[in-house]
């Protein structure tokens, strides 16, 4: 798989309100506009299931056609014409094929078609729970280490197996040791994987965010592992066996990690403006695309819906320079045209294909 790889072709079957799309002329950067409702963001929808295959947005049910038993994404790369196909249908079931033959897990899938989005809910990044910060992290720590997948399968896989025996005695079993040394070693393993990553991601956030906000000069990041940094897994493990058991879960470990995004010792969740919120989400999405790059995993593939939300021109045409020199492959939606073609440098509108939405129709002037 070519590392320049990015979508050629995508052809959608009842996605939502898209009966029937067929794009066989994209660029590196297209850009969607049309009316609220015009069926623009569920395109950016059935990329997200060709590369990840599910939404980014409500269930599997939601994603199909009113009155449709499935629906189905088919895509071609450039160069090579590697072809991914992903339907779904009401039932849950998934099928998933590369170059025209079936894989069985979503891991998988995933390499082909590294994905960044950018939209309403990516705020969960400063404002959500730590699992939206600890799926971004992971996210990328897929994409630059080949070994963090099977270390984060053997950690769940303890953890689940740790707080079953922890609910069912108030007592500890024979069993109960063996599962928390599984844990320490797969959590310990997992925890390191993330902080070499996060030692890779802080510098290149701080690196764009200079160029986005440069006013915003407090601006830092702090990794916590969740557990005490004094103690190694093990050891933490050991002194919260007691309440472990008697509340029948796990409390500390990998499961609690967070990333937590200050600025001036400070919450930016609690400081920062909505604007300004967007340009961190921003930056750290660009980040972890650039790292995805240098990892030779594959260029990102960005969707970002309904960029001028929230960001004044200047910003805006900001995010679209780095875009643009990083060469990464976009798919953007707006309202107007001219929302994009205003902000995206002019030297690279030839990478550009505008396609206008309405009623579920895509149309290439």
């Amino acid at each position: 798989m070519s590392s320049e790889a990015s979508l050629s072709r995508l052809h959608i079957n009842n996605v939502r309100n898209l009966h029937r799309v067929r794009l066989d002329q994209l660029k590196r950067v297209n850009v969607f506009h049309g009316a609220n409702g015009s069926g623009k963001t569920s395109i950016l929808e059935s990329i997200h299931l060709l590369g990840m295959a599910r939404s980014f947005r409500g269930g599997a049910k939601a994603l199909i056609t009113h009155g449709e038993q499935d629906c189905t994404v088919f895509g071609a790369l450039a160069p090579g014409n590697t072809t991914l196909g992903v339907q779904r249908s009401r039932s849950g079931d998934v099928k998933i094929k590369v170059a025209g033959a079936p894989v069985r897990t979503v891991a998988e899938l995933v390499e082909y078609l590294p994905l960044q989005v950018i939209n309403a809910d990516s705020f969960d990044l400063l404002t959500g729970s730590p699992g939206a910060r600890r799926q971004y992290l992971d996210w990328g720590v897929f994409h630059v280490e080949h070994r963090f997948f099977e270390q984060w399968q053997r950690f769940q896989r303890s953890i689940k197996q740790r707080n079953k025996l922890l609910r069912r005695d108030k007592m500890p079993t024979d069993d109960l040791p063996v599962w928390t040394r599984e844990l320490a070693r797969s959590g310990e393993a997992l925890s390191k994987y993330r902080e070499a990553y996060f030692k890779l991601l802080t510098p290149r956030f701080k690196a764009i965010m200079s160029q986005l906000a440069p006013s915003l000069t407090g601006l830092e990041l702090r990794f916590r592992r969740g557990w005490d940094k004094s103690l190694d897994f093990q050891g933490a493990l050991d002194n919260s066996l007691a309440v472990d058991l008697e509340q029948g879960y796990t409390h500390v470990g990998p499961q609690r990690a967070d990333v937590r995004i200050q600025i001036d010792g400070h919450l930016a969740s609690e400081t920062l403006s909505r604007g300004q919120q967007k340009l961190v989400v921003c930056g750290l999405k660009l980040a972890q695309g650039q790292l995805m790059s240098e990892a030779d995993r594959g260029r990102c593939t960005y969707l970002v819906d309904d960029l001028p939300s929230e960001l004044d021109g200047e910003h805006s045409a900001l995010v679209c320079k780095l875009l643009a020199s990083m060469k990464a492959s976009v798919f953007i939606t707006c309202v107007h045209q001219r929302d994009i073609e205003a902000v995206w440098p002019e030297q690279d509108l030839s990478e550009t294909a505008m396609f206008h939405v309405e009623h579920g129709s895509v149309s290439q002037p």
